[in-house]
């Protein structure tokens, strides 16, 4: 947070993640990135212990809020479950925007269900409702959803915008064909290496343990995939 702060990166515009295991780790993170005028915290739910209850969660949710002490910050609720194996329930973020409704802006949701993303829309519409694919931005048009947070976004961020912005179907076509070519390959090496080919910088491939690089042949498929659905109409 501090070096995007000190590169002059506009952080009214950014939404930094801030959950952690531990909740005085979250609390200070949180309270950091306020302090530098982030746009918003992105909050895991503690992800140490599985199979916690919405009492537990609802208490780790409520010392970061209290711990802001009146300051202003947007909380989003980031629903992950394959990763931290807790759920935000859709019981529980009604019970959090009640409480909080000056805090509560919303939930990024990559749990890849869009009748959870659906039912968490529908509890009010203060709140922004991020899927984590393109394929929900057509339903985000008309208001259901505010956009999408996705990975592949890095690749095809300008398809997402005429998608969105500009109603473009064809646009949503190959955005939505572009994060199907990722399938099946890990998502982050995968991502890196398309950015590292569109943006002719091999260091962006490097990440870090326990992350490896693409296989050389899976990058050279998927680079060929990235191309073929990029240029399918000879644009």
């Amino acid at each position: 947070m501090e070096e995007a702060t000190k590169a002059g990166l506009p952080l009214d515009r950014m939404m930094v993640g801030t959950g952690a295991a531990a909740v005085d780790d979250a609390v200070k993170l949180t309270g950091h990135a306020c302090d530098l005028g982030f746009a918003g915290a992105l909050v895991l739910p503690p992800f140490y212990y599985k199979n916690v209850s919405d009492e537990g969660v609802f208490a780790y949710v409520s010392k970061i809020v209290e711990s802001l002490r009146g300051r202003s910050l947007p909380i989003y609720l980031y629903n992950f479950p394959a990763l931290t194996g807790v759920t935000y329930s859709v019981a529980l973020v009604r019970r959090l925007l009640s409480a909080y409704p000056d805090h509560i802006a919303g939930l990024k949701d990559s749990s890849g269900d869009l009748t959870y993303a659906r039912a968490i829309a529908a509890i009010d519409p203060r709140l922004a409702v991020f899927p984590s694919s393109e394929a929900c931005l057509k339903e985000a048009r008309s208001g259901v959803f505010a956009g999408c947070i996705s990975a592949t976004a890095n690749v095809n961020a300008a398809l997402c915008a005429k998608a969105f912005h500009q109603q473009d179907d064809r646009a949503l076509t190959k955005a939505v064909a572009l994060r199907d070519a990722f399938s099946g390959v890990p998502l982050v090496p995968a991502v890196k290496s398309v950015m590292a080919h569109i943006h002719r910088i091999a260091e962006l491939e490097n990440v870090k343990p326990p992350l490896v690089p693409l296989d050389p042949e899976i990058r050279g498929r998927l680079v060929a995939e990235y191309e073929r659905i990029l240029h399918a109409d000879g644009s």
